[in-house]
């Protein structure tokens, strides 16, 4: 069950990551925070690039690497916590973005974030 939860996340990751450098772009940018552009040399599109290419490179971590699984399931599960102020304001400032156009559909949105936590150490533990 590991397994098919990890490949499976894997295939998520990489699906996410292509849509964040290819055909999401635009809608991507409404989660990231202002602060990044405030305090950063990064644009919004730049943090969106950045982010692509970091979920990418692990969800092909999660498959090639399978004796680091539990370091990359570690840093998967960081990096879910780490993009999640984004989540917070796109919720607060009432951004709309691939597909999340109400209060309702985003505030929920918040609820999957822990989730993927949760399935990235889970899925990553044990053989």
């Amino acid at each position: 069950m590991r397994t098919v939860a990890r490949w499976a996340l894997a295939s998520a990751m990489i699906f996410a990551g292509l849509s964040h450098l290819l055909w999401g772009r635009g809608a991507f940018q409404a989660q990231v925070p202002d602060w990044t552009t405030e305090r950063t040399p990064l644009d919004k599109d730049a943090v969106v690039v950045a982010s692509g290419v970091v979920e990418v490179m692990l969800g092909a971590a999660l498959v090639v690497l399978p004796e680091s699984r539990g370091r990359v399931g570690a840093i998967l599960a960081a990096f879910f916590i780490a993009v999640f102020p984004g989540n917070i304001e796109q919720y607060a400032k009432k951004r709309d973005g691939f597909g999340l156009d109400t209060d309702r559909k985003r505030l929920v949105r918040l609820f999957f974030q822990p989730a993927l936590v949760v399935w990235a150490w889970w899925s990553t533990r044990g053989r």
